[in-house]
């Protein structure tokens, strides 16, 4: 498996915002979206047993595996081995490929509104859908999706005034529609990795 990185620190959007968590970020990705920013094509080889020694030595139960997509590299038997170290397994994906079945949290994360069919998600469940949000017709969109918990994150144009404009829209209408939590990058915000 081709692993970017793997690092320990707090869970910084979404359910479990706040809580201590190693990632296993993987290399590469079967989208490219123009505002990603993560930087997640470079890596090293790793088998499973190395990965999990990695993950093994961080004090915290929470495993968050992204990417890039993780969809593209992660098995059945890394999922078995990371439980077996006792270790709760979280997914963050864009959907548009399927994951092994034991895996514990899932986090969608669509992007076909920029990118078209192609990054259609093909999930038919998660715990949590995270959408960036642009506007009410992207959300409406996804409102038919089975999930726990809907959060709302403004989409960061690296710009301080369209974030501050993106910031006041996303919360308006996270209060107009209860149904959906805001969701902030708090790692950005702290300025924390």
């Amino acid at each position: 498996m081709k692993v970017n990185e793997i690092f320990y620190s707090l869970q910084g959007e979404g359910f479990y915002s706040g809580t201590p968590a190693v990632f296993v970020r993987f290399s590469g990705c079967n989208l490219r979206c123009p505002f990603c920013d993560t930087q997640h094509e470079s890596g090293r080889e790793m088998t499973e047993e190395e990965i999990v020694g990695a993950v093994a030595g961080c004090p915290a139960r929470l495993v968050v595996i992204t990417g890039g997509e993780p969809a593209l590299q992660l098995t059945t038997s890394l999922v078995d081995k990371l439980h077996s170290a006792g270790k709760y397994v979280a997914v963050e994906t864009n959907g548009t490929r399927p994951l092994p079945e034991n895996v514990d949290w899932i986090t969608l994360s669509p992007k076909d509104i920029w990118l078209g069919e192609k990054a259609r998600p093909v999930l038919t469940r998660a715990d949590e859908l995270k959408l960036l949000f642009e506007s009410e017709d992207r959300v409406r969109e996804y409102e038919g999706i089975k999930v726990s918990h809907r959060f709302l994150q403004p989409i960061d144009a690296d710009d301080p005034i369209v974030n501050d404009s993106n910031k006041k829209s996303t919360i308006a209408y996270v209060k107009q529609h209860p149904q959906w939590r805001l969701s902030l990058q708090i790692h950005k915000v702290l300025d924390i990795r």
